[in-house]
């Protein structure tokens, strides 16, 4: 089957047009979405804030998008819109819908007891009026505070220990690594009932009695193997690492 480019190279050269050109055409469409995410109710957003948010997000679709059809560039361009406006109203009201209805809640009980006793209410006095413990109070309070975004820019610090890695350094792990081929090395290195020794209580973390008893041999023996091990051990691994 021949296919022929042509047609749709011609369409694709007709619609590429003016960015200008693209944003003016899908400019209602900008608007209509942000009626609709304005109109979800969430507080802290104004609606020009939203169009304002669109608009970026419909220049960078119309520099970016070149499919042939402009029935491709609609789709696209208004899941990146509303998207870009979503994510303004998160950032914007960052409370969850739990901690807004825990704040609100909070707010009325505060707001009735000042009126009762003309004066702030302490916290034992809120707890007990809401029907909850003090440590509960605080709890609540803790979980219906609203989050605040920084900048990583702006709030980030090689003295804070907050932003230190957690996986151990390279010096950390070739340190680890040679120590560990060390310690086989030694182990290696026992007697057969020596090695055994060391498998039974370091490993499957029998006590003596236990060792005595798989052995076939008396307490004071396995005291006596033990202490041979762990010298064979403090010997072979003497500047490398310390044998308790």
């Amino acid at each position: 089957m021949n296919f022929d480019p042509q047609p749709f190279a011609a369409a694709r050269r007709a619609y590429v047009g003016d960015v200008a050109d693209r944003v003016r055409r899908f400019l209602p469409m900008v608007r209509r979405q942000a009626w609709h995410v304005h109109g979800t109710g969430r507080p802290g957003v104004e609606l020009d804030d939203l169009v304002q948010a669109g608009l970026v997000a419909l220049t960078e679709c119309a520099q970016k998008h070149d499919l042939p059809t402009e029935d491709g560039f609609a789709a696209y361009a208004k899941m990146r819109v509303h998207g870009a406006m979503v994510d303004l109203v998160r950032r914007a009201a960052p409370l969850s819908r739990g901690a807004a209805e825990r704040r609100r809640h909070l707010a009325q009980a505060e707001t009735a007891l000042r009126g009762q006793l003309g004066r702030d209410p302490r916290p034992h006095e809120l707890a007990r009026a809401m029907g909850v413990g003090e440590a509960d109070l605080a709890a609540m309070r803790d979980a219906s505070a609203p989050l605040r975004f920084d900048s990583i820019d702006e709030c980030y610090s090689d003295q804070n220990a907050a932003f230190a890695a957690q996986t151990p350094d390279s010096f950390a792990l070739l340190s680890d690594a040679q120590t560990r081929d060390a310690v086989i090395a030694a182990i290696t290195e026992l007697p057969d009932r020596l090695k055994l020794i060391v498998q039974l209580y370091f490993v499957e973390e029998l006590n003596l009695s236990e060792i005595a008893e798989v052995l076939n041999v008396s307490i004071p023996r396995v005291h006596q193997l033990k202490a041979q091990a762990i010298d064979k051990l403090r010997a072979s691994l003497e500047g490398v690492a310390q044998v308790l």
